[in-house]
């Protein structure tokens, strides 16, 4: 027979930790619901602005947890995560008088955002990379913090003090957008492409075997050398 206390602490778990992490997770879904609005207002106010028909301008839905944003030659992905995180004791918001007072307040939801070349999504290149270029926490009170490249990862490290914003949520999305266009694709060394096999010059018309990656293909983790 299980023990009382053991009982009694599963209980308050589940009357807590699981509450708590519906709510953040509730939470997160509505900010993920006010992005994709701001994505739609993103392209309508570029479109006015642009109307060269080469220059890709297009919002996809993806059902509840992605939104695409077709932006000239890139496509920034925002996904939303289904589980809930907490800040580990080595992030700087648990050292905050915010979650020393109420550690609950470390747990947070979290939107992806990758960046893949929009051709790599077009002509279902499937061999091509893409990069995280910013992840956003956020927590039960709409209390924010930005991790990622460039301006992505400086401006909203303040976790403690300000909440998200339909206009924050904005600018993110601008920022965002900046950072991938101003991310060149680079040409690989000639070396590493020098080789290829029968079969992936007979599926290059169709679906690319040979990879394609902004940065030769590097992933996040090896992109420190990625310059904002």
């Amino acid at each position: 027979m299980a023990d009382h206390s053991e009982k009694e602490y599963l209980i308050n778990l589940l009357r807590s930790k699981s509450v708590l992490k519906q709510d953040i997770y509730k939470n997160t879904v509505h900010w993920f619901a006010q992005l994709k609005e701001e994505l739609q207002h993103c392209i309508m106010a570029l479109g006015k602005e642009i109307d060269d028909p080469r220059v890709r301008l297009r919002y996809v839905d993806r059902g509840e947890g992605e939104a695409h944003l077709y932006i000239g030659s890139d496509i920034l992905i925002f996904h939303m995560h289904t589980n809930v995180f907490k800040f580990s004791n080595y992030d700087f918001a648990t050292k905050t008088s915010y979650v020393k007072d109420n550690p609950e307040n470390a747990f947070c939801g979290v939107i992806h955002i990758y960046d893949f070349l929009a051709d790599s999504y077009e002509y279902g290149r499937l061999n091509d990379t893409g990069f995280l270029i910013g992840r956003l926490f956020i927590n039960r009170e709409s209390h924010f913090q930005l991790e990622g490249k460039g301006d992505l990862g400086m401006l909203y490290r303040d976790f403690m003090n300000p909440v998200l914003t339909r206009e924050i949520v904005q600018d993110i999305i601008y920022r965002a957008a900046v950072y991938a266009l101003e991310f060149d694709l680079l040409n690989p060394p000639y070396d590493s492409i020098n080789q290829v096999s029968v079969s992936d010059l007979q599926t290059l018309s169709s679906n690319s075997a040979l990879k394609t990656g902004k940065a030769l293909g590097f992933k996040f983790k090896a992109s420190n050398d990625i310059k904002a």
